[in-house]
């Protein structure tokens, strides 16, 4: 199996509204792909196609190599997911709800209930309520249900939602557990793109509908990376002196320079007195590490409210 999904030309409409617009998604088998938007970008619509909840308006979709379609057609013995608010039986006991799950999803393993509680951290609320559960703990219940049949695709949006800090670290220890240990391919919605950054091998950024960019873990860890920003009020005689210095140089967006050299993000202090001797002396200078929020933002120009 090449791919864990694959989607070709998947649109979505509801009459005028065009909410997922001639996607091609290709996540291979135990990848963590992140997929990143706005809110009404089309991630939950997406995932809903994914899962056979909704019927494309065009294109296909293959799951875990099988083609998802009417009837209820797809893998999804094979499958775990969370979309939007969990739902449980609010006046069941989280045991007695995740022994229903466990039956209803043929996981002929009857110790999957204890495991997943553990797994979770939700033993000291296991014969409370679900109705009196917390937000972050009847999130815990969802994720829960997803793993009782051990899946090998987990389909999640915005699994950390309603999660403490805390909470939030563990569930990205876990599902990192699963990728890296189990092979379980992720596949997960979020606004937290901190925790996105952090966990993902592969990031899809969805805007208005479309896929507008991918990134993997080399162009991930390259948004991590420092680099030394420059600012002169003459930029060619700047540059033209850091080149003869033997500093890598690039452009900045902003038409400023940029250095990636390690030695001139470890001392920009060198790089200043370097303009000062060539007579262009800097107006501004400073080590920036760009990360995943400000490169969505600039990439889906959003305004910092």
């Amino acid at each position: 199996m090449e791919f864990a999904i694959e989607t070709n030309e998947l649109s979505k409409s509801y009459r005028d509204v065009r909410a997922v617009d001639s996607v091609n998604l290709r996540v291979k088998p135990g990848e963590i792909y992140g997929f990143l938007g706005l809110n009404g970008a089309g991630k939950t619509t997406t995932i809903r196609a994914l899962l056979g909840m909704i019927r494309p308006s065009e294109g296909n979709i293959k799951v875990l190599g099988q083609a998802v379609g009417p009837h209820g057609r797809g893998p999804w013995a094979r499958v775990g997911h969370l979309v939007e608010s969990p739902s449980a039986y609010p006046e069941l006991s989280v045991r007695e709800n995740l022994e229903i799950a466990r039956r209803l999803q043929n996981a002929f393993d009857k110790n999957a209930t204890k495991r997943v509680i553990e797994q979770l951290g939700i033993a000291p609320y296991a014969d409370r309520k679900a109705g009196t559960l917390s937000t972050g703990n009847l999130q815990r219940l969802g994720l829960a249900r997803a793993l009782l049949h051990e899946p090998e695709l987990l389909l999640l949006d915005e699994p950390a939602n309603g999660l403490d800090p805390a909470g939030v670290v563990e569930i990205r220890e876990l599902l990192r557990e699963l990728a890296h240990q189990q092979g379980v391919t992720v596949f997960m919605s979020s606004h937290i793109l901190t925790e996105v950054d952090r966990l993902a091998t592969r990031i899809g950024i969805i805007h208005k509908g479309k896929l507008i960019e991918e990134l993997d873990a080399d162009a991930l860890e390259q948004l991590r990376s420092k680099y030394l920003v420059i600012k002169a009020r003459d930029i060619k005689a700047a540059f033209s002196a850091l080149k003869s210095s033997g500093y890598a140089i690039s452009s900045d967006p902003n038409g400023s320079i940029r250095l990636s050299d390690r030695r001139a993000v470890d001392a920009p202090d060198e790089v200043a007195q370097v303009l000062v001797h060539a007579g262009t002396a800097p107006t501004h200078l400073a080590v920036v590490q760009e990360n995943l929020e400000d490169h969505f933002l600039r990439l889906t120009n959003t305004e910092v409210r």
